[in-house]
């Protein structure tokens, strides 16, 4: 049974004069690969004097360059999708056989090609510890891949946090609290450490409350839930890229819809761009309804 959402992200930027914007970058579209089919799509800003270009990044994700053309007391972004949410076995993939237990090394021009997901840019004393208490002894690569998922659900205390940035592994481990773009974050740089490649990925989570026939259903929510998330990708040779949540401690399945994949989380950022200084008041809002 197909179970399809209207997705709807709503962002408002009020100020207390007009002013002017950069150029700004949004990275709202789902991916290419996106495992949960998008039967629609569309971007609307306003106001609308604006010159709007499609592009797609160095990571193949989609890109709206938006030039602006006048000063402006209001911005506001909204994004509409349908999507199909039935459900998806997260482990509907085939393994080389190579890549069939950890540990294991990339033939060497597949390894050329994910140098940026192999670039370790961390090691602090507490990641290289946390890294020590990890077996690693020979097993199969998804059990260890579920494993280590898990461990930083339970060591990761999930929070909301709304500063700026994502938070260093050090301090993500030394406060043992973050929101999921930390846990992202650690879990890319662990995978990293471990000789895998993995990237950053910000995107929509989508999940149904208890009662529904499909979808993404969580038993402990009491009505449907959308909003912006992060997780993690790790790639192994034939099954390609596969999606851990360590906010939750799953694999990716329907309910995760990519927006942007990155080595870091700084080419992620689903909005980017500046306007002149001013007070500002931000709206925001994400909703779902089945349709």
């Amino acid at each position: 049974m197909h179970m399809h959402v209207a997705i709807h992200h709503h962002t408002r930027y009020q100020y207390d004069r007009p002013v002017l914007h950069s150029t700004h970058f949004l990275r709202l579209k789902p991916a290419a690969h996106s495992r949960t089919p998008i039967e629609a799509y569309s971007l609307t800003i306003k106001p609308e004097k604006y010159q709007i270009h499609w592009q797609q990044d160095p990571f193949g994700n989609f890109i709206a360059r938006i030039d602006f053309e006048e000063f402006m007391q209001e911005l506001s972004i909204d994004v509409d999708i349908v999507a199909d949410i039935s459900q998806i076995n997260p482990f509907d993939f085939f393994l080389d056989d190579y890549a069939q237990y950890f540990p294991f090394d990339y033939e060497p021009q597949l390894k050329k090609d994910l140098a940026p997901y192999l670039e370790i840019t961390e090691q602090s004393p507490a990641l290289l510890q946390w890294l020590d208490a990890i077996d690693r002894s020979g097993r199969g690569i998804i059990d260890f891949l579920v494993m280590l998922n898990e461990k930083i659900f339970k060591d990761i205390r999930y929070t909301v946090r709304m500063e700026p940035g994502v938070q260093t592994s050090e301090e993500t481990l030394q406060y043992a609290i973050g929101s999921c773009r930390d846990s992202a974050w650690l879990l890319v740089q662990v995978l990293r450490h471990l000789g895998l490649a993995a990237r950053f990925v910000s995107g929509y989570l989508v999940q149904l409350a208890s009662g529904s026939s499909s979808g993404s259903v969580s038993s402990s929510l009491s009505e449907d839930f959308t909003a912006l998330h992060a997780w993690a990708e790790v790639y192994i040779p034939g099954a390609g890229w596969i999606g851990l949540d360590a906010t939750s401690g799953l694999m990716a399945g329907e309910g995760h819809i990519p927006l942007a994949c990155t080595p870091s989380p700084e080419s992620a950022a689903p909005i980017t761009g500046t306007a002149e200084k001013s007070e500002t008041i931000l709206t925001y809002r994400n909703t779902v309804e089945r349709l």
